[in-house]
């Protein structure tokens, strides 16, 4: 994911910050409302972590996946059901609704 995707849904994003970084407070994410640089700062003085570190951290954080519960956009959901097909048995469905989860064997 790309920094302008935090920036553009920051309040979305307060969940997934958290979880990487517990130290922050989500009344302090909310005064710094997606400003990167005021991010890192504030991140570098909650953690305790030098600035160079926090950036890399933030780095490494931003390579992954732009969490599913923070842009539902056909786009985005359709390329997260082709990532989680993976993780889906050979022969069924990733795009099958799962309204009767466990009806395998049912046509």
């Amino acid at each position: 994911m790309k920094w302008h995707h935090v920036q553009d849904n920051w309040s979305a994003f307060f969940e997934a910050i958290t979880d990487k970084w517990p130290e922050v407070d989500t009344a302090d994410l909310d005064e710094i409302d997606g400003d990167q640089r005021a991010f890192i700062s504030y991140l570098a003085e909650v953690t305790g972590h030098e600035i160079g570190d926090v950036r890399e951290e933030l780095r490494e954080w931003l390579r992954g996946e732009i969490p599913a519960d923070v842009i539902m956009d056909p786009i985005h959901d359709n390329h997260s059901i082709t990532l989680s097909s993976k993780y889906v048995n050979e022969g069924e469905d990733e795009y099958n609704d799962d309204a009767h989860f466990g009806d395998d064997g049912k046509d």
